[in-house]
């Protein structure tokens, strides 16, 4: 894998830009994209590999001094970042596509560089390897989408449970296990929130702790238990992935594995909105239907018939009209926060009002305001939105907030009146794999307009 991020490739890239292509001058120095609403959509959506799960599945291949091959890899900015982190501490990785060959048998440092952990908030998630296979770890606080407060507490508590001496000081956590084995020890652990990310930390130390390790309260999210999956198949002994207690039995090493990453559940969400959105049918492959049980059934609710194949596709046909419906936010299986924004867009068109309670994150509803901006008729009353569905939708120059902000923002665009642009799009590219080509392959009006480089943008000034 090459040091920088990776290169989405295949992107349309215009090299000359006007006042008509941009919502303000500012924009020409990064990236945009434009769509022109009302167009519908129809054909097969090729799903990519889970980003959340691909994320914490390399940094669980920290734990093998093997060599570890992963298929199913999203090429996004997140997963580059996380190939330059594992990097960092010693690892030699190689990506052919999407496919991504690592081997950690020779880990030579057990730090982790502060201007990469601050970009994304899974890079948290190292701390648990390292210290499994190091005994010891210095991994700054992350980063990531600012939506609100997500603390490592949980984590430390953990692992200080299980043996390690951790403390915090200047931004930086630092963890050592002490002893002659300097290695972890079996421990009961309640998780006062059954946090994916502490599950995730915390079942990755106990792999090759000493002792039996239990984790009540834990995460079910699908990639908890494709992290464990995985973990299992290089020959760690967990139980209970899915349920809220996990039993795991510590081993002394673990070995070569190649793995394939499953479909991202909220990339298969985005897409089934916007067909719902659109008035379009689609199909989507692979998917697996049953990690989006409370999606199907909030579009069902708002009149769009879902159709379950083979247990890898899912075929959506839209109602009529868009009905309203009532949407909380939960850990899984509960309707998952990170859908919550796409399908506020959804419902800003529906025939009545709805409400929205965002209950996981203080900070993820900065996309009210710019879909207000396109004529969504939203009020706030703390953690909820009241949605009352508008006839249509105006487009208008609006910025991503965050990730999934910005998947909102797509989705109203779509089946807006006249032309949306859409900036701050390293959110959009953290998190989806080519969102524009899949849409414009579709038939949706998309464009995605690169800056100039600089020596050109300029000339441009100059003339």
């Amino acid at each position: 894998m090459h040091s920088q991020n990776p290169i989405l490739e295949g992107r349309p890239i215009t090299l000359t830009l006007n006042s008509s292509n941009v919502s303000t001058a500012s924009d020409a120095d990064q990236p945009i994209i434009k769509i022109a609403g009302r167009s519908s959509l129809k054909g097969q959506v090729a799903i990519s590999g889970a980003k959340n799960a691909a994320l914490v599945i390399m940094a669980g291949a920290l734990l093998c001094s093997e060599d570890c091959r992963l298929r199913n890899v999203p090429s996004l900015v997140d997963v580059g970042t996380m190939g330059q982190i594992l990097s960092a501490v010693g690892v030699d990785l190689k990506r052919d596509g999407s496919v991504i060959d690592i081997n950690a048998r020779e880990l030579t440092h057990s730090e982790a560089p502060y201007e990469l952990v601050s970009q994304l908030r899974a890079s948290f998630f190292i701390i648990g390897p390292l210290l499994a296979r190091l005994g010891i770890a210095k991994v700054p606080l992350p980063g990531g989408c600012a939506i609100g407060a997500r603390p490592v507490d949980l984590h430390v508590q953990g692992l200080r449970a299980m043996g390690a001496h951790v403390q915090i000081d200047h931004g930086i956590v630092e963890a050592y296990v002490t002893g002659s084995d300097r290695r972890l020890k079996g421990a009961k652990i309640y998780l006062d929130y059954p946090s994916v990310g502490a599950t995730e930390t915390l079942m990755m130390a106990a792999v090759l702790a000493d002792g039996e390790t239990i984790i009540d309260n834990a995460a079910q999210e699908p990639e908890v238990i494709d992290l464990a999956n995985f973990c299992r198949a290089m020959g760690a002994k967990i139980e209970g992935a899915g349920t809220k207690k996990l039993v795991i039995s510590g081993v002394s090493h673990l070995h070569s594995v190649d793995y394939s990453i499953i479909p991202d559940r909220i990339e298969a969400g985005t897409f089934l909105l916007a067909a719902a959105i659109t008035g379009s049918e689609l199909t989507l492959a692979p998917v697996i239907p049953d990690h989006l049980t409370a999606v199907i059934a909030k579009l069902r609710k708002t009149g769009s018939t879902i159709v379950a194949e083979d247990n890898q596709v899912i075929r959506i046909i839209p109602g009529q009209e868009i009905l309203p419906t009532d949407i909380e936010t939960l850990p899984y299986p509960g309707f998952p926060t990170d859908m919550q924004a796409p399908f506020m867009s959804l419902l800003t068109l529906s025939k009545g009002n709805s409400l929205i309670t965002e209950t996981v994150f203080e900070n993820r509803l900065h996309h009210v305001a710019e879909l207000i901006r396109m004529g969504a008729d939203i009020r706030m009353k703390g953690n909820t939105a009241i949605v009352s569905g508008v006839p249509i939708l105006s487009g208008a120059p609006v910025r991503a907030t965050d990730l999934r902000a910005g998947a909102a923002l797509v989705l109203a665009a779509l089946a807006a009146e006249g032309e949306t642009t859409i900036s701050d799009l390293q959110h959009l590219d953290r998190g989806y794999e080519r969102i524009d080509l899949k849409l414009k392959d579709l038939g949706a009006r998309i464009e995605r307009i690169e800056p100039l480089p600089e020596s050109e943008n300029s000339s441009a000034k100059d003339k």
